[in-house]
């Protein structure tokens, strides 16, 4: 019998126990309703339900996601502000409170805690605090942040959280999931334009599943993806969140310590306190080609989790992934000697500087 054939079907309370799984990851007493398909699902759910003619969203873009959001709260109909800032850096809750004065019509405000395609990660509980004193609704997008740095949704007053299980989790990206507050579920149920009778329709979910008691699956789930997700958050609990958040820091921690060492590309992101767990972007020199060297990386070793940047980023950034499975200590040092080879560098002094930042970050 084939492992992922022939299963029994997956029952309500194994679905519905992965749901309190996820809440307590999460940190909420809030409703989590786990979608069947990629976080770009949940996302644009919690988007197309809260937003609408009428509505005025800050959008706050430090990366590529940031402006799919603001793309996706225009089709909705919203009045769209967006406060972009450099993608090396993260926004500070400072230039949040500045745009809301600007604004102090906006309702809803979009953010990502990491970016993993730059590199940077933004201070979420300093941000929520000024968000919830302005009065509007929080959506986090925490697909690249989850189990990698801290997330507390209720205690940072996030209203919608959306996350992935393919990143940091070490899990499936065929599943997802979004915890809403009591308030997000006002705003949703009072919006005429939300998605019904759709996929995207988080109310349906509401009426149908965790209003309903949880007892009968509206429709047949994921049954492969449900289980991955179930055994990444028991992974997760068994080695302790602590843990694997701790794993996470001192991956980056290593890495951006032996690039600087390595001296021949330098940290996208600058500075280490803008700079995110899950994904250490680099800056190429003039002269080196972000693509190329990536593909020269990966012909010297192809298990390596390195890639080009996207779009206008393709030629100068490099993105080091170092998530899930990929943060560890070996994963570093591979990275690290394979630049040192493609650059003509030394890696002795990398490799060195790597393991010193890799203690010395599961110290603190």
């Amino acid at each position: 019998m084939s492992p992922f054939l022939d299963l029994p079907p997956l029952t309500a309370a194994e679905f519905a126990a992965i749901e309190d799984k996820v809440a307590a990851l999460l940190h909420t007493g809030a409703d989590v309703i786990v979608t069947q398909g990629e976080a770009l699902l949940p996302l644009e759910a919690a988007i197309r339900g809260a937003a609408h003619p009428g509505s005025t969203a800050l959008n706050i873009v430090t990366g590529p996601y940031g402006q799919t959001f603001g793309n996706w709260l225009r089709d909705c109909g919203a009045e769209v502000v967006d406060l972009a800032v450099p993608f090396e850096t993260a926004v500070s809750a400072e230039q949040v409170a500045g745009a809301l004065a600007a604004a102090p019509s906006v309702d809803f405000v979009s953010l990502v805690h990491a970016e993993a395609a730059t590199g940077n990660t933004n201070p979420v509980a300093e941000i929520g605090a000024v968000v919830r004193e302005h009065g509007a609704l929080l959506m986090l997008d925490a697909v690249a942040s989850v189990a990698a740095e801290p997330l507390l949704t209720d205690a940072w007053g996030v209203d919608l959280c959306v996350i992935g299980g393919q990143k940091a989790m070490g899990g499936p990206a065929g599943v997802s999931a979004v915890s809403v507050s009591g308030r997000a579920w006002e705003r949703i149920a009072a919006n005429p334009a939300a998605p019904r009778r759709s996929y995207l329709s988080l109310l349906d979910w509401k009426e149908r599943w965790t209003d309903a008691g949880r007892t009968a699956l509206p429709h047949a789930p994921a049954q492969l993806e449900m289980l991955a997700l179930g055994a990444c958050l028991d992974r997760i609990a068994a080695d302790g969140l602590d843990t694997v958040i701790a794993r996470h820091r001192a991956a980056a921690a290593a890495t951006r310590a032996g690039v600087r060492a390595l001296g021949t590309l330098a940290p996208f992101v600058p500075d280490d306190a803008h700079a995110a767990p899950v994904a250490t972007t680099l800056r190429t020199p003039d002269g080196l080609d972000a693509a190329g060297l990536a593909r020269e990386l990966l012909r010297l070793d192809p298990s390596l989790p390195v890639q080009a940047g996207g779009g206008a980023l393709a030629a100068t950034m490099l993105r080091v992934n170092h998530y899930g499975a990929a943060a560890a200590p070996g994963t570093v040092r591979a990275t690290l000697t394979a630049l040192a080879t493609a650059t003509g560098a030394d890696a002795a002094p990398a490799l060195a500087a790597a393991d010193a930042a890799w203690g010395e970050a599961l110290t603190v």
